[in-house]
């Protein structure tokens, strides 16, 4: 297969993404008529970038991986560079094979699953990008390449979990696993950080060849930024709040996101590190400590579930824990094999658990162990999920609402009086103020600020020379049509924004954006 056309095995789906939103907004296959068009271009997408997979696993086997593959330059600023690159080893492609596997099976049974759904186009857009997503993590040869991959993969499992975004634990559900990912992404960030500043590069063959000019302290910062980004997004103790609240979505994306494949992608990335974990054994230690205790959440954790989703979840958190003691050890080609392994039985599960449901309809869950519930405080604990929601709303959640909360009072104290529009304080706050408005009794002052000094007084001169301008014009005191036509144009620009914000052009946008990225 030429190089360039390697770019294709994670670009088809991409493109199989951008064709349905066409056709959802140009028409041709929408609603009910337009699912055997929509699934149709999913799964043969997926078809062939797995069948690209599996040829490139065959060509492994016979003559040799081909390594790292540079296509073609990406970016170059003095020393810094960046290219578009494949790592194409024996991790990249047996796992992009378990993976290209599992996404085509829940794709093809998703089609019946979601049959006569309103967001049957929707779902498939978002799976088609995270499928493009997954595969560019797998497959990249550089960090940043892999960043791309890593924020679609978020966004991707933040539009699903809330695919019904009218029920507010959705919604509430997306925006935690939202936040808290974005906490790991900083620490992604912090060693792509690192490898530009000591090395100009990020490519993966330049960070795990010879480093010279960087101290061993320096490789462990490195290595810790990306060890955290892989810790939130496989859900690893501490960060293990916020997967048992994401499982809003349909069942097929739980399956695929955090059952088999994308919860695995914090371990991938571990073992994609070997050579930099290696260079820090301390990481190593620190590894096994926190495989152990997310051994421990997730065993006591699954003994007081009632639910299966919530269960196999737990049960996931207490394997994936186990392939982090594995390659806290150094065992990397067993955690391999773990991860490959445990990735298709766990997807079989989750595809599973509706019928299982159904089997079992009259069946009552099974009570704790009594060995548990003699144990109060542990029983608490198990039942609390180790308060760590609580943990998680004060570290991270809590804090970034205060940060929209300050954004917003910025807005109102600053930015409002340097336009000059009516601040809130203008505003009529009680029900007596509004009364007394509607009878006349009150008047609502302008929202023009008194100026001091002579920027002051100019802004003041420029606010009310526009208050002017919008008293004649806008409001039509003066007569005219121009402020029928404004209106007008207002309502247009309404409709698009309301346009805009739902899911389908959402979806359209960041296509649109990681195209002209990419």
């Amino acid at each position: 297969m030429p190089n360039s056309l390697l770019l294709l095995i994670p670009g088809l789906p991409f493109l199989a993404a951008l064709w349905i939103v066409l056709g959802f907004i140009f028409g041709w296959n929408r609603g009910e008529k337009g699912e055997r068009e929509t699934a149709r271009v999913a799964v043969t997408a997926n078809t062939l970038s797995l069948l690209a997979m599996v040829a490139l696993a065959i060509y492994d086997f016979t003559h040799g991986a081909p390594g790292h593959v540079t296509l073609f330059p990406w970016l170059q600023s003095g020393d810094y560079q960046a290219s578009v690159s494949l790592m194409l080893d024996t991790l990249s492609l047996s796992f992009g094979v378990v993976m290209a596997t599992i996404t085509l099976v829940v794709t093809r049974f998703s089609v019946n699953y979601l049959h006569r759904e309103p967001g049957f186009q929707r779902f498939f857009i978002v799976m088609s990008l995270f499928s493009c997503a997954m595969l560019l993590i797998v497959l990249s040869g550089s960090a940043l390449l892999g960043f791309i991959g890593w924020e679609m993969a978020g966004i991707s499992s933040y539009m699903l979990i809330a695919y019904a975004w009218q029920r507010e634990t959705a919604a509430e559900g997306a925006t935690r696993a939202f936040v808290t990912n974005r906490f790991g992404d900083t620490g992604y960030l912090f060693g792509m950080f690192i490898g530009f500043s000591w090395l100009g590069n990020v490519e993966w063959n330049v960070l795990f060849g010879e480093k010279p000019d960087m101290s061993g302290m320096v490789v462990g910062l490195m290595s810790m930024g990306f060890m955290l980004a892989a810790l939130v997004k496989s859900a690893q103790f501490p960060f293990s709040a916020w997967i048992t609240r994401a499982l809003e979505g349909p069942t097929p994306s739980s399956a695929v996101f955090y059952g088999s494949i994308m919860v695995h992608a914090g371990i991938y990335l571990l073992l994609r590190l070997e050579p930099l974990l290696e260079e820090s054994p301390l990481l190593g230690n620190v590894l096994i400590l926190l495989g152990i205790l997310t051994v421990l959440y997730g065993w006591l954790g699954v003994q007081v579930q009632t639910d299966i989703k919530s269960s196999l979840i737990f049960s996931t958190q207490q394997q994936t824990g186990l392939m982090l003691i594995e390659i806290g050890f150094g065992f990397y080609t067993l955690a391999a094999f773990h991860m490959g392994l445990h990735a298709i039985w766990r997807a079989y599960q989750f595809l599973h658990s509706p019928s299982f449901l159904q089997q079992t309809e009259w069946e009552p869950a099974k009570p704790a162990p009594v060995w548990l519930r003699k144990r109060r405080w542990l029983y608490t604990a198990a039942l609390q999920r180790f308060w760590l929601v609580p943990l998680e709303n004060w570290l991270l959640v809590r804090p970034t609402q205060a940060l929209a909360h300050e954004v917003q009072t910025l807005d109102s104290r600053v930015i409002d009086r340097l336009t000059g529009t009516p601040s809130h304080s203008n505003m009529l706050s009680t029900l007596a103020e509004m009364q007394d408005f509607q009878q006349g009794k009150l008047r609502l002052e302008s929202g023009i600020g008194t100026g001091s000094g002579l920027l002051g007084k100019l802004m003041q001169w420029v606010a009310e020379r526009f208050e002017w301008l919008e008293d004649r014009l806008l409001l039509q005191k003066g007569g005219g049509k121009l402020g029928h036509y404004l209106q007008q144009l207002g309502e247009y620009l309404d409709l698009v924004e309301e346009l805009l914000t739902q899911p389908r052009y959402l979806i359209l946008l960041i296509a649109a954006t990681l195209a002209v990225i990419l």
